[in-house]
């Protein structure tokens, strides 16, 4: 008996260690494929992007501002086109973050229970809609506002290039819609994840519900909040079709009635069509892109290393 048991739990024991094994084996395979997958996007990224730094020359593509790729003498300026994604994007994530944090602390802490299983749902269906729907929303409903907007301010002005309501603004606003559902959904998660105890022991010290809230819960679900940023970020400057359709894609100066064009967009718009060194200089954009992308994530996951390491 004793024998046959003995022989039971090795046999148990070789079979957990093969399963084990197998485990570990399609893991480390897995991580493999990921990084080889970077490291290929990155390659192909250098190969096609550098070789009109060298042909046009880095000032002119960077630092330029007028883009007239068909013309008899043509300019690959981009100077416009990063700086509109660079404050498109972070007005989009100053006026989208706050709205998605404050609503997942309502969901998860303030809304009764009932009117939480009614308003999450509705968020998730927001993360569901394809990005184009925004984008005809936007150019059917926010453009026309917008442009009713810009009448009332710009009345009798000589100067304004009026854009019909498709300008930064209208961007800015769709962006910071779209971000919505990844950070309340990803923030609420977070701060759910809170143990309760620390509540608990907030509230028994004498804080208010609202003190424990900002004080206690939030900064204990930072980190979970800031990969909620780090998501929508992403989600805000590598969304294009719906900003195609409600920027005007002109390469203007980003001002907030200007028409202008994304990286994205830039991209998108022409690629088609583009031939030679204009197409070229395409790839050089998504370059640009690229690295914008990695330097954002970069800076944020050291944000957050450095926090956890002062928590």
């Amino acid at each position: 008996m004793n024998g046959q048991e003995s022989f039971s739990i090795m046999g148990n024991s070789k079979t957990t260690s093969a399963i084990e094994k197998t485990a570990q084996g399609i893991f480390t395979l897995c991580a493999f494929i990921a990084i080889l997958a970077v490291v290929s996007i990155t390659v192909y990224m250098v190969i096609n992007g550098t070789p009109a730094l060298f042909s046009v020359g880095i000032k002119e593509i960077v630092f330029g501002t007028v883009w007239k790729p068909a013309s008899a003498e043509p300019s690959f300026g981009i100077l416009y086109v990063i700086l509109t994604s660079v404050i498109g994007t972070a007005l989009a994530v100053l006026l989208g973050v706050p709205i998605g944090v404050l609503t997942a602390v309502f969901l998860s802490e303030v809304a009764p229970a009932k009117l939480a299983a009614v308003v999450k749902p509705a968020v998730e269906l927001l993360a569901g809609i394809p990005s184009v729907i925004y984008g005809l929303l936007g150019l059917m409903i926010l453009n026309p506002l917008m442009y009713k907007l810009e009448l009332t301010i710009f009345k009798g002005s000589e100067t304004h290039q009026f854009t019909g309501g498709a300008n930064l603004l209208s961007a800015v606003l769709v962006l910071a819609i779209m971000i919505l559902p990844t950070v309340i959904n990803i923030s609420e998660s977070a701060i759910r994840a809170v143990p309760s105890q620390l509540k608990a022991a907030s509230l028994a010290l004498g804080a208010s519900h609202i003190q424990t809230i900002f004080k206690v819960i939030v900064p204990s679900a930072k980190s979970g909040i800031i990969t909620a940023i780090v998501l929508g970020v992403g989600r805000a400057i590598g969304e294009a079709m719906a900003i195609t359709l409600v920027s005007g894609s002109s390469v203007n100066m980003p001002l907030p009635f200007n028409s202008v064009r994304f990286l994205t967009t830039a991209i998108v718009s022409e690629m088609g069509y583009a031939a030679g060194t204009h197409r070229q200089v395409l790839f050089t954009i998504g370059l640009v892109l690229f690295v914008f992308i990695m330097a954002i994530n970069i800076s944020l996951s050291k944000l957050l290393k450095k926090g956890d390491k002062e928590q």
